[in-house]
């Protein structure tokens, strides 16, 4: 309707030459071969082996580019146009590097997948608008490339990526999980959950105020975050032990910290006194539980011991709040 009033920048496809299909195919497919060697600088000093995988199909890409360029040589001269996806309306688009980074080795698996998929669809469609008979088989051909490049894909990943190597890539990728993200978020949690319930506890009963106990568990819980947070970061650059970027850690640890504190300080802003405390003493029962649960699933402690040092230990940090309270 305010098409006229807002033109796009972008070129339809149905406007396209097959000059410019060609010209848009052999751009994609180097940029393509840029991104799986990207991922191949990011993984390879982790992952060596998925390094190979997406370092050989940039050299599969690289080598259909070629073949484009002999066939676009062959048809329309030695001038390629400079189109780029971006230059054409819904035509599937890449993140720039800066997005790549940093990503899981299963994400990166992913996005590969997912490039495949995309591009293969992409001259199935295209090859369904032309009515001229030579650019309908250029275009059915890059499609039966592009899905023979998923093919090898699965094939480079077989000769490069056993199912051990597969499975120790895997389990360095878990751990560093846990390491960078979970023990933090866990520490933090800890702290927050457990450190906070004598003061909370110790303020509503001697108070007998939700209000007060509010403001006084919420400047616990966020103060004690912040703490959490910059000890965490500061204390470790991750370089040595590996644990990875102090940034992440920190934020896992003050976030989870605070969260700790307020999941037994919001039930506060209930006005009936009984009533918030009853809510807390749940809300604090189901924080204890998900601490045991995470430590048995990510930190392999026996569960009955989880649950030993967390449920009692945080049972006599209460028990010590409310009889602070009535003191």
């Amino acid at each position: 309707m305010f098409g006229h009033l807002f033109p796009s920048s972008k070129r339809s496809f149905d406007t396209l030459s097959e000059e410019e299909i060609l010209a848009l195919a052999i751009g994609a497919e180097e940029e393509d071969a840029r991104i799986y060697l990207a991922y191949a600088d990011g993984l390879r000093a982790q992952y060596p082996a998925s390094a190979k995988v997406f370092e050989d199909m940039a050299e599969v890409e690289q080598t259909h580019k070629n073949m484009l360029i002999d066939m676009f040589r062959s048809r329309f001269g030695e001038r390629i146009p400079l189109i780029r996806r971006e230059h054409v309306r819904g035509f599937y688009e890449r993140k720039p590097d800066w997005l790549r980074k940093n990503l899981s080795l299963d994400a990166v698996r992913g996005q590969v997948e997912a490039m495949e998929r995309q591009a293969a669809r992409f001259y199935e469609e295209a090859a369904k608008r032309v009515s001229d008979a030579s650019t309908r088989q250029l275009l059915g051909d890059l499609a039966l490339a592009e899905q023979g490049h998923e093919d090898i894909a699965h094939m480079l990943t077989d000769k490069h990526l056993p199912e051990d190597v597969k499975a120790e890539e895997n389990a360095d990728e878990r751990r560093q999980f846990i390491l960078t993200y979970v023990q933090p978020g866990l520490a933090g949690l800890m702290d927050g959950s457990v450190s906070t319930l004598a003061p909370i506890f110790a303020a509503a009963f001697a108070t007998g105020d939700t209000w007060s106990t509010f403001l006084i568990g919420l400047s616990a819980s966020v103060g004690a975050g912040i703490s959490m947070g910059f000890t965490e970061a500061a204390h470790d650059d991750g370089k040595i032990s590996g644990r990875g970027s102090p940034i992440k850690r920190g934020l896992a640890s003050g976030i989870m910290t605070a969260l700790g504190g307020l999941g037994h300080a919001l039930p506060y802003l209930i006005p009936h006194f009984w009533i918030a405390t009853t809510v807390a003493a749940i809300v604090v029962f189901f924080e204890l539980w998900a601490i045991a649960f995470i430590q048995n699933r990510y930190m392999e402690t026996p569960f009955l011991r989880a649950v030993f040092q967390v449920v009692f230990g945080g049972s006599l940090v209460l028990a010590a709040g409310i009889l602070i309270g009535n003191g």
